[in-house]
């Protein structure tokens, strides 16, 4: 066989330029797919990413929803009973719709118990209204009869227990009239123009331990008076103030109410306790309540198990009928200074002389020249020319309150009136009677229940 070197050559030369080609090629497939491969893996990287970041919302959102069945909806439900229970904040507040429904959730469960339990307290507050109008149409029934049996009773000892029943009536009458107030119905009693004095003393008759309540009157003018649509509501918020008095001091100190006029021509009655006080929550929520504002959104659960409607009640009388009431001031015997300004629009000037005050006011100090024996109630040093006056009110040989006696000319119960100025000499030896008849009536008539405002 003949060699041919150059065919050999040519041979050797397209193989190297193929393999060339064909390592080149390879060269550029490589990286080409190290591209791919690391585009793949900065996807994959991503997506992981991604997911971690969708499996921790995942379980943000997981946890939002069990902090809201579980902490926040039971937190807003007491929230609605006492400002005491703080709501806890969302755990999710980026601004995202999840976030949003979320917030929606929570505000349609707030508005659904708002309504519910408004429909439930109206509903309450029906039954309450209802059952108080009963009792108190009884107990007027009750009062009318034994009034009847005080006035045709000849045995002192049976007309003395008469009294009693009388003023524990008038003690149940207070407690139901001020539920019924506080259930959105009127007080009960229509009244003509009152003397000021009378409407403190007949508050004074409705209470257990009047005996304690020691009115100081230094009133500027006389036959000051409260017009009749007022009398009344002027009557019950007094009266629940001298109770919180009485309640929150020790049985063996005094109460002062003391009747001033003031410069603006309203009349204040100033009720002074020698109690211990009452903590900063409590006056807040004591002010709130008496302020009358937001009356009738209150909701009878909110006043505790069970209620204590003495505060609720004078706040619901004070958006009626416009005098105020405050409850933030410190007496002077380290107690609570609770003040009842009757604005001048609910005063009048009443005719002493043709409408004398009732037997139940404080009466006038004997002259001087009249021998009074010494009682404690008495202001040791009266202002020159002012009346200043102890007395609780008239009362029985057994210690306890006169009854109030309907006017003819009235369509309810009035505090009856004298029908004749009194005279010094018959009131230095009643101021004297009453001494006697309060030491000898401390302990006869029944404790009530505490109704802390």
């Amino acid at each position: 066989m003949t060699s041919n070197p150059e065919a050999a050559l040519a041979v050797l030369g397209a193989a190297s330029g193929v393999g060339a080609i064909a390592v080149t090629a390879l060269a550029r497939s490589r990286v080409l797919l190290s591209r791919r491969y690391a585009e793949l893996n900065r996807r994959l990287t991503e997506q992981n990413q991604t997911l971690a970041v969708l499996q921790a919302r995942e379980k943000a959102q997981l946890e939002e929803l069990r902090h809201l069945v579980n902490t926040r909806l039971p937190a807003a439900a007491l929230h609605l009973i006492s400002d005491h229970h703080p709501v806890p904040r969302a755990l999710l507040d980026d601004g995202s719709d999840y976030a949003a429904q979320v917030q929606a959730v929570y505000d349609l469960f707030v508005e659904s118990l708002v309504s519910e339990r408004g429909r439930i307290d109206s509903a309450a507050r029906a039954a309450l209204r209802g059952a108080c109008t009963a009792i108190q149409a009884q107990s007027f029934r009750l009062q009318t009869l034994v009034d009847e049996l005080q006035s045709d009773c000849r045995d002192p000892e049976v007309l003395k227990e008469y009294f009693r029943i009388d003023q524990l009536n008038e003690q149940v009458l207070r407690l139901v009239q001020k539920a019924a107030i506080v259930s959105g119905s009127w007080p009960g009693l229509v009244r003509s123009d009152t003397h000021l004095p009378d409407v403190v003393a007949g508050a004074t008759s409705r209470l257990h331990g009047f005996e304690r309540i020691q009115v100081h009157t230094k009133l500027l003018t006389r036959g000051v008076g409260v017009v009749g649509r007022a009398a009344e509501p002027v009557a019950v918020a007094c009266a629940e103030l001298m109770a919180n008095a009485l309640e929150s001091s020790r049985g063996d100190l005094a109460v002062e109410v003391t009747l001033l006029q003031t410069d603006n021509g309203s009349v204040c009655i100033q009720i002074d306790d020698a109690g211990k006080g009452m903590t900063r929550e409590t006056v807040a929520r004591g002010t709130r309540l008496v302020s009358g504002e937001n009356a009738g959104d209150l909701l009878i659960t909110e006043l505790g198990d069970p209620p204590a409607l003495g505060y609720a009640a004078i706040g619901q009388l004070v958006a009626d009928h416009g005098f105020h009431v405050a409850v933030d001031q410190v007496s002077p015997y380290g107690g609570v200074r609770a003040v009842l300004a009757v604005p001048k629009h609910l005063l009048t000037t009443i005719d002493e002389v043709a409408e004398p005050p009732s037997a139940m006011a404080a009466m006038p100090a004997p002259a001087p020249r009249t021998p009074v024996p010494p009682v404690a109630a008495v202001s040791a040093a009266p202002v020159e020319g002012l009346r200043d006056v102890s007395a609780p009110a008239a009362t029985d040989a057994s210690g306890l309150p006169q009854r109030r006696r309907r006017s003819g000319s009235s369509r309810g119960r009035s505090l009856a009136r004298a029908a004749r100025p009194v005279d010094p000499e018959e009131a230095g030896v009643a101021w004297g009677d009453f001494e006697q008849a309060v030491a000898a009536g401390r302990d006869g008539t029944d404790s009530e229940n505490k109704d802390m405002s």
